[in-house]
């Protein structure tokens, strides 16, 4: 039964079938494993498979296009010729195709966009991925670049694994570290029975530790007397201070093992650059600074030798051999030097510097001098080292025959000799260098300086400084002839310096001489007024005094450059100095109201009445129909206790001149007088001339509000405001009368009402935030507040209040918020200032103060605060100058300052004293 069973692995020894194909089945042939490397089996060829099928009976597919010629047609047309017209039609079907092609292009270019846009959204690439970071790496420095470290291994292989097992640590291990630094103190059994052990000590005596200690310590002093001086060991030298010894030890700097690595690669590049190129001097030097680096200081000095006996006519590299050898070694290194290059001035003036005597110093000079007679600076130096002026002289004389055309040569030598001849000598170098303007300049602060010697006459000095005049502009004629042209700002330079030099006339002349060139005529008024504040805000008033002296020459009736030169002399010059300008400017510029006030001003301010009395008199022949000199004489009597003479000065102003703001003066006057029926009466008459003045209506308000009479101040508001319904201030007057008689509601209603007549006025939306806080609507006024802020977003106002409505912590915030919508709002900036006050950061509010009174000196509360916290805060001298500048400034506005300097007390108050009232009610 066993014969018959059926082997079931019979047929793996069976040949395969003829059309077989492993894996052909499971689409398995098209590829080869591992097993298949070498030579590859190939599928079954088309004539296997051809006959394969013709065994089994079935028909080869054949392909009907296979042997078809592809130039012809085939089908209908198959018989036909392929004529012209056919080529035509063809062509015509083709540029159609096109154009088609091309009505669908931006259609598929745009779907085929949006679909990759689509993939790329769903599958982004690395690069856009990364594109951020990248565009983020254009910001990284060179430093920051080269700290990036190397890239190490990131893989986990060879990793140990930690799993944080612990062991115990054995007893023997922590005993013996435990008697590590202990000392044993008691003899073993051994030691007590045997009575100790032997020791090579001799005859057993102790050792003395203090002794060895004391040895130890005069051996090392030994060795440092041995090295402490100078010794020379291979062409070295070495000092060491046996005092300093461990303290420089202690500087010792010690490489990391990347700058070792550096200074061997830098080692290795120079080595190979001294022995590709042996004549190059650089080379050596560079090794020979690797070396010193390195702390090699003995391969260094053999590097620059070795340098020195290859490159002998390099300077730079006998003096950097000078500088890696101490004293004595570097002057035996600079005489070998000399003797290749003799024409070298920096290594003379280096081994003239290595000398520590004087003496020493001129010898080495003066043989420098017998190589190099035309170098200036070995000349220099020479001169310098001489103590005697005449000496000094001699050796000038000298150097100038030798080289005629050094111009500092001459000036030294010109300096140095007597005033006379210092003339001949600026006029053999003028003839010797004729295109050197220094020379003139220096010939015309000669003469300046004669004609300022003491004991001379008037007449003869101003014609002496005559003479200064003209040899500078005989200098600049000089100069073109021999084509030499400076520029303006050139010439302006050298007068600048002149000025600082402490020869003013000079400056002067080359200012006369030089400042109108290359300047258009329409431009010349415009153009000196520019030099004029550049020179000013550089510090030298000199040469802007006489920019704005040479343009007044040239416009004499230009009544803002006279005011330009006043305003000059007020800041720098003296009383004297600015009432000559004044009267200058009066006598050309007559009809200048401004000037007639500033002359008459300055005289009142310097205690001269009569004088400033005679100034207005002449002012009123030259303007007798001046407002403004009829208040300034009015004011002059006034305040110098002339009451009668000013009311007929008001008087006569009225009839002569009859300006609103002299009726106006008028009634002020009146009522400063406590004539307040004649006040009102000039009103009334003034009303029926200038109705549209709002000024009168308020004047004539206040006074009916002063004496309780609601009603006829609410008429005479109501009047003004009918009238004048643009005037701000008479609605705020209005509002406060309403006040004053406890009707908030009608005060919150002409407010109201002004702000729909005067839209965006900050003043407006303030005095309503007022009302609301003195009405106890905390609430009420930040929503005002509010809603004024969005109407007058870049008010200084507005947001002051907003930043002191604000909690403490979030005032700061509301600075900057501020701050962003109005930077250059004084009051934002005085805001900020008491914010840094109350932080108590004393310089940054110091210098917020100052720049709140500069953006804006007009506003006397800048100034009160300021003065208010350098009483706090500051020195005695920092008040003072709060108060001088105070005075200088003459504030006329903000709401405090407003409110106290025209109060009827404060009539007659000085600057000074307005200010201390202000400070003592600021809150």
């Amino acid at each position: 039964m066993a014969s018959n069973k059926t082997n079931k692995l019979a047929f793996l020894s069976m040949p395969a079938p003829a059309s077989y194909v492993a894996g052909l089945g499971r689409g398995a042939s098209g590829f080869t494993t591992r097993s298949d490397i070498g030579p590859a089996r190939e599928g079954p060829s088309a004539e296997v498979i051809a006959e394969a099928q013709a065994r089994r009976g079935e028909e080869a597919d054949v392909d009907p296009d296979a042997f078809q010629d592809p130039d012809n047609e085939t089908g209908l047309f198959a018989g036909t010729v392929y004529e012209a017209d056919d080529e035509e039609a063809d062509l015509i079907y083709e540029s159609v195709d096109n154009a088609m092609d091309k009505r669908r292009k931006a259609r598929r270019e745009a779907r085929e966009a949006e679909e990759q846009k689509a993939i790329r959204a769903q599958r982004p690439k690395i690069q856009t991925q990364f594109a951020d970071l990248k565009r983020g790496l254009s910001v990284v420095t060179d430093e920051e670049w080269e700290n990036i470290p190397e890239v190490g291994n990131l893989t986990k292989k060879r990793k140990v694994r930690d799993f944080g097992k612990t062991y115990a640590v054995p007893d023997s291990i922590i005993v013996g570290d435990r008697d590590r630094s202990s000392m044993e103190s008691s003899l073993d059994a051994r030691q007590q029975e045997f009575g100790g052990f032997e020791t090579p000590a001799d005859s057993g005596a102790l050792t003395d530790l203090v002794e060895m200690g004391q040895a130890r310590d005069k051996v090392l002093s030994l060795k440092l007397d041995q090295i402490s001086g100078t010794s020379s060991i291979n062409g070295s030298a070495s000092s060491i201070d046996p005092k300093g010894y461990l303290t420089d030890l202690n500087s010792v700097v010690l490489k990391s093992e990347a700058e070792i690595g550096d200074i061997k690669r830098a080692r290795m590049l120079f080595d190979s650059l001294v022995k590709s190129n042996p004549k190059h001097a650089p080379g050596w030097i560079a090794a020979a600074c690797v070396e010193e680096h390195a702390g090699r200081m003995v391969a260094a000095r053999k590097l620059i030798k070795a340098g020195c006996e290859h490159c002998p006519k390099s300077e730079d590299i006998w003096l950097e051999a000078a500088r890696l050898h101490n004293n004595a070694d570097a002057k035996i290194i600079l005489a070998n030097a000399v003797q290749h290059v003799g024409q070298s001035v920096k290594v003379w003036l280096t081994a003239a510097n290595l000398e520590s005597e004087v003496k020493s110093k001129k010898r080495v000079l003066r043989k420098a001098l017998e190589s190099i007679p035309n170098s200036v600076r070995l000349w220099k130096e020479t001169v310098n080292l001489e103590s005697s002026a005449v000496d000094a002289r001699i050796l000038l004389s000298r150097a100038v025959e030798v080289i005629p055309q050094s111009v500092e040569l001459w000036l030294a030598l010109a300096r140095l000799e007597t005033p006379k001849q210092a003339r001949a000598v600026l006029n053999k170098a003028r003839k010797a260098v004729p295109t050197s303007h220094e020379i003139w300049i220096a010939g015309g602060r000669l003469l300046e300086q004669e004609a300022e010697q003491p004991g001379k006459l008037p007449a003869e000095r101003a014609a002496e400084l005559e003479s200064v005049d003209k040899t500078i502009e005989s200098g600049v004629k000089a100069l073109r002839r021999h084509q030499v042209l400076l520029t303006r700002d050139q010439w302006l330079k050298e007068a600048e310096k002149c000025e600082s030099e402490a020869s003013p006339r000079t400056c002067e002349a080359i200012i006369k001489a030089t400042v109108s060139m290359d300047v258009e005529e329409e431009d010349r008024f415009d153009t000196w007024t520019g030099d004029a504040e550049s020179a000013e805000s550089r510090g030298h008033i000199g040469t802007a005094r006489a920019i704005i002296a040479y343009a007044l020459r040239v416009f004499p009736d230009r009544k803002a450059l006279w005011r330009r030169a006043a305003d000059l002399e007020k800041t720098h010059g003296t009383r004297e100095s600015l009432e000559e300008i004044l009267s200058r400017a009066v006598r050309h510029c007559p009809q200048a109201e401004v000037l007639w006030l500033m002359w008459a001003k300055e005289k009142w301010m310097g205690g001269d009445v009569p004088g400033a009395r005679e100034v207005l008199e002449k002012a009123f022949v030259a303007n007798p129909e001046s407002e403004a000199i009829w208040l300034a004489a009015v004011k002059l009597e006034a305040e110098n206790g002339e009451l009668g003479v000013a009311r007929e000065l008001l008087v006569r102003a009225r009839t002569v001149a009859d300006t609103e703001r002299i009726w106006m003066k008028s009634a002020v006057f009146e009522r400063q007088q406590g004539q307040i029926a004649t006040a009102l009466e000039t009103l009334a008459t003034a009303l029926t001339k200038y109705p549209k003045f709002a000024k009168l209506y308020m004047i004539q308000g206040q006074i009916h509000q002063a004496n309780k009479d609601y009603a006829a101040a609410r008429a005479s508001f109501a009047a003004g405001l009918k009238a004048c319904p643009k005037e701000v201030t008479l609605w705020i007057l209005a509002s406060r009368l309403e006040e004053a008689d406890r009707k908030s509601i009608k005060a919150r209603a002409l407010l109201e009402k002004a702000r729909l007549i005067n839209p965006a006025n900050d003043l407006l939306w303030a005095e309503a935030v007022g009302v609301e806080e003195r009405s106890g609507g905390t609430a009420q006024a930040k929503t005002v507040l509010a809603r004024g802020l969005q109407e007058c977003a870049t008010s200084g106002l507005l947001w002051s209040m907003s930043i002191w409505a604000e909690p403490r912590p979030t005032r700061k915030s509301r600075s900057v918020d501020a701050l962003k919508k109005s930077a250059d709002d004084p009051l934002i900036i005085c805001t900020v200032a008491r914010l840094f006050w109350a932080e108590r950061k004393i310089e940054k509010a110091r210098q917020w103060f100052s720049r709140a009174v500069a953006t804006n000196p007009d506003l006397g509360d800048s100034w009160a605060w300021w003065l208010k916290f350098e009483r706090q805060h500051g020195t005695s001298e920092h008040q003072q100058e709060v108060i001088e500048k105070t005075v200088a400034a003459e504030p006329h506005h903000s709401s405090v300052w407003q409110s106290v300097a025209k109060d009827l007390r404060s009539a007659g108050k000085t600057t000074r004293e307005v200010l201390e009232m202000v400070v003592a009610q600021l809150e």
